[in-house]
């Protein structure tokens, strides 16, 4: 047998194994459609991620109103204090568990399952009346935020002689936000590396309305957040390092992975013992089903087909632990990911 046909062969098996999951796991999905009894679902953390664990919270009662749910945006590092210790069933991320989470986790006996389910472009944000920032590159933007700006770095023209003498007003997500240790990590150079003089939420709606108002403010929050305000905004473009061009954060620069730094995964972790109540995995089950429909009806950026696929056998196969091991990483494909053995 020729090489080719040998992994054509293994392509076929492959799908063919995924329909068969899929055909089995619809009729478990019906069966319990039928049988879920009231039960509430908890979930907390990521404020970025929350718009989609809404959407797929709301769809999903509409078969199931017997189903309640609870969902909390205490941010990703929030959201996780309160998974580690068995406070919810799933924890909504907009950056991996850390090291200190997955102790903490482990310490509890929590064991969880770590399933992307969309993509986010990091955007900053500035008041669409401000003229002279369109793009602004990453060097730039570290000049901005990283501790030695703190008191420094207080005027627009310190930061670019082009730029006038205006004051710089910053406003940016908490420190228990995964968007907070996303943008850290990716612009400072390590996660939570970051100036403190500057006015913080966890709710990114407030950091929306305070930058909407500001003509000399700068901030920077989920994609579907800038997306669904864009008329109140002006997103920044950013010309990474060693690039020449300046990308807008878009569906297609996440997708051909030209806006960089700052496209990111998103997450949701669940507890293996909660998935074992048939409503949290009927949920899961139906979040993993439409997660692609639903992240482009909320403004986020779906994953591939190959991806959800994948994720969805990983889940089948209930592969515990992070692909991560517990340290963050700019740049990171999906694909890698899955086919990574996870860490506890």
């Amino acid at each position: 047998m020729k090489p080719s046909q040998h992994k054509q062969i293994l392509s076929a098996f492959s799908l063919m194994l995924f329909a068969a999951m899929m055909s089995v796991q619809a009729c478990k999905a019906q069966a319990q459609t039928q049988t879920l009894s009231a039960a509430t679902i908890k979930i907390d953390g990521s404020s970025t991620v929350f718009p989609i664990t809404e959407a797929m919270s709301e769809s999903f009662r509409e078969k199931n109103p017997q189903v309640k749910f609870t969902i909390g945006i205490a941010g990703t590092g929030g959201g996780f204090k309160k998974f580690c210790k068995g406070e919810t069933d799933i924890s909504d991320a907009s950056r991996p568990i850390l090291k200190k989470e997955m102790v903490e986790c482990a310490k509890n006996g929590i064991y969880y399952l770590e399933l992307p389910v969309a993509f986010d472009a990091v955007t900053v944000v500035i008041h669409p009346k401000n003229k002279f920032l369109s793009k602004i590159t990453v060097d730039e933007l570290k000049k901005i935020w990283e501790p030695a700006a703190q008191g420094q770095i207080v005027t627009w023209n310190q930061v670019n002689p082009a730029w006038p003498k205006t004051p710089i007003k910053l406003y940016g997500p908490g420190v228990e936000s995964g968007t907070f240790d996303y943008f850290t990590e990716a612009i400072n150079g390590k996660a939570k590396l970051s100036r403190t003089d500057f006015t913080t939420s966890e709710d990114d709606n407030v950091i929306v309305q305070a930058v909407s108002r500001d003509v000399n403010a700068m901030g920077y929050l989920g994609y579907a957040y800038y997306s669904e305000n864009s008329k109140q905004l002006k997103a920044a473009a950013i010309v990474a390092k060693n690039a020449k061009l300046a990308v807008l954060p878009s569906v297609k620069s996440v997708l051909d992975a030209s806006y960089q730094p700052l496209a990111r995964p998103l997450f949701i972790y669940v507890n293996v013992k909660a998935d074992q109540r048939p409503e949290v995995a009927a949920f899961v089950d139906y979040y993993l089903n439409h997660a692609e429909t639903v992240a482009k009806q909320v403004k986020y950026i779906p994953l591939s087909m190959k991806d959800y696929r994948h994720t969805m056998v990983n889940y089948k196969i209930k592969k515990t632990g992070t692909a991560f091991g517990g340290e963050a990483e700019v740049g990171v494909t999906i694909e890698e990911l899955l086919k990574r053995e996870p860490k506890n």
